[in-house]
């Protein structure tokens, strides 16, 4: 997903104990200032990362969160940013989720809608869920197996309506390819694939064997969505929750307000525990403004990314300040997109001309430093399933070779090229970090414009555009990915696949559609034996970066500002290093 999202992605997008023992994550604390000392100091520097802080089971008060800009969509069926997968579960429970827990802990899958993990049969190409019993929605409605199915097909299957969200079950579904989605096929039966028998089982029929089918059905796509109450992209304004809480007030582009859902039953719900009486949602915040109210106690980062450069500064400068951050990985590559369908960038001599072009230690400082991540030479990140270390453009100290990179430039029949780079105009290290790369760049003959667009925008606008980016001779994408679920195939599907390639709320970038990699990812998925997956996964990261497509710049960490009036504060890798939303409470 998205590493922001995004997803989530967003991731991600995206494992402690089984579903009975969730209860431990609050027990044996009983007053909100358990991690603290005698002194009533911090837990400490990387405290989150370890164990939950301030563990805490008081309930009332408001928390609140700030965004510097829009999420993609508050619509669990249309959004891919992590930090939304990972919030949007306070009002939207899929069939599984990923248990609070510090660092890798937070990788534990466990149920949540459905009653117990998925039950595959057929070599892993049908998978059958059953729903707790006593499910309901804010208005005291029963959520039935065929309000999932509708979720999935609307999220998958619409994709001229909602457009935002990865389309996985689409790939996977038998029929998918033909089925044109819920808004057009007026008929009751929807997508044969997926059965509901009764009211409480779903069953998935898929083309191929997907063995990391729980992960999948851990997105938010899988929430449940009565069919009634939809009105396509506009569900957003009236979302109707099955979680925790509910939305008492949503201004777009502005200020969401989420409040008690009553007809929440924790006796159906071993995982949340409903703290705050009111969750506000901020957008549109200074990012600076964001960093002051964190280290002053009064909000969350929603976004996760971390505190911006001159925050870090003082952070870093001052014990006191740096004892209440968490520095951490999440799963997450901070890269550069060459678009293939771009000339000249068709050619793979001018994309290796790139490669070797940036001095990636100028891009490292311009992110924030090694605090903010290692200078990456691979598409998975080392906390990845598959990773292996190679760097097939190595350069002496990773500051560029401006004789390799013009030697590539000859061979491409080039001795300049005129490009445009995208960046996400209210994220100011990538800013920096494209106005490296455009320094280094220069040197070799290779002249890049930036174009600084929002985040909310950037897929459904501008660099996911395939269109958009060809009119506008948008060479080069500023990215940062984090895995959709912690596998090689959760990190590389939705970036690499020719089929995940959309027209809009695009994510391959580089709109990269190689055979050999396609198939690669379909094997992989296929293959039962961990091992042997995980082998491919390497193959395939091999191969894309002989190909030249991506170019690697940090193994991203986050460092985050904890606040010290938050309580069960926890740093998962499920949501690439942020925060986990689910139980956070306040003790204002």
């Amino acid at each position: 997903m998205e590493g922001n999202p995004p997803i989530m992605r967003r991731s991600a997008l995206a494992a402690v104990a089984a579903i009975g023992s969730v209860s431990l994550l609050l027990a044996g604390c009983s007053k909100a200032d358990d991690n603290k000392n005698d002194n009533g100091k911090s837990a400490g520097a990387n405290a989150a990362t370890k164990d939950v802080v301030n563990a805490s089971s008081k309930k009332g008060g408001t928390l609140t969160y700030e965004l510097s800009d829009v999420p993609d969509s508050f619509d669990p069926g249309n959004t891919y940013y992590a930090y939304m997968y990972n919030l949007s579960r306070l009002w939207a429970r899929p069939l599984m989720t990923f248990q609070p827990g510090a660092g890798e802990k937070g990788n534990t899958l466990v149920p949540d809608l459905a009653a117990s993990k998925g039950v595959p049969s057929d070599g892993g190409k049908t998978w059958t869920y059953k729903l707790r019993s006593g499910l309901k929605y804010q208005d005291g409605t029963a959520i039935t197996s065929k309000d999932v199915k509708y979720a999935v097909e609307r999220s998958n299957f619409a994709r001229d309506v909602l457009s935002l969200g990865p389309n996985y079950f689409q790939q996977l579904m038998a029929g998918g390819d033909k089925y044109k989605g819920p808004y057009k096929d007026k008929s009751a039966k929807g997508l044969s694939s997926i059965e509901t028998p009764d009211d409480t089982t779903i069953v998935f029929h898929l083309k191929q064997a997907f063995q990391e089918f729980d992960y999948l059905v851990a997105a938010p796509q899988t929430a449940p969505v009565p069919q009634a109450k939809d009105t396509g992209v506009d569900y957003v304004k009236s979302i109707v929750s099955s979680g925790s809480y509910k939305f008492q007030s949503y201004d777009e582009g502005k200020q969401a307000v989420l409040v008690r859902n009553e007809n929440w039953d924790a006796k159906t719900d071993p995982l949340r525990k409903q703290l705050p009486d009111k969750i506000v949602v901020k957008l549109k915040v200074n990012p600076e403004t964001v960093d002051q109210d964190v280290l002053a106690g009064d909000a969350i980062d929603l976004g996760g990314t971390g505190v911006q450069a001159a925050t870090q500064a003082k952070i870093l400068n001052d014990s006191s300040k740096k004892a209440n951050t968490d520095n951490t990985y999440g799963g997450r590559l901070v890269y550069m997109a060459i678009n293939t369908k771009v000339k000249p960038f068709d050619n793979v001599a001018c994309r290796k001309a790139v490669q070797y072009a940036i001095d990636k230690v100028s891009v490292q400082t311009a992110e924030g430093g090694p605090i903010r991540g290692e200078i990456a030479s691979t598409v998975l990140p080392p906390d990845i399933p598959g990773y292996a270390k190679a760097d097939v453009y190595a350069t002496a100290g990773n500051k560029g070779d401006v004789a390799k990179a013009k030697d590539q430039l000859k061979a491409c029949g080039k001795t300049s090229i005129n490009t445009n780079i995208t960046a996400r105009s209210d994220r100011p290290q990538e800013i920096d970090a494209a106005t490296a790369i455009i320094a280094s760049l220069k040197k070799v003959g290779i002249n890049a414009s930036l174009k600084q667009y929002p985040s909310g925008k950037y897929f459904t606008d501008y660099a996911g555009v395939p269109k958009f980016t060809q009119q506008q001779n948008v060479g080069l994408m500023m990215m940062q990915w984090g895995a959709d679920w912690p596998s090689g195939y959760g990190f590389l599907q939705q970036i690499l696949n020719g089929k995940a390639i959309s027209q809009s709320g695009n994510t391959n970038l580089s709109q990269y559609d190689n055979k050999d990699v396609n198939e690669l990812l379909g094997k992989a998925i296929a293959t039962q034996d961990t091992a042997a997956r995980n082998a491919l996964y390497t193959q395939i990261d091999k191969k894309t970066m002989d190909d030249a497509v991506i170019v690697p710049l940090a193994y991203f960490k986050v460092l985050l500002a904890r606040p010290q009036n938050a309580t069960n504060v926890v740093s998962t890798a499920a949501f690439s290093g942020q925060y986990d939303y689910l139980n956070i409470g306040t003790t204002k």
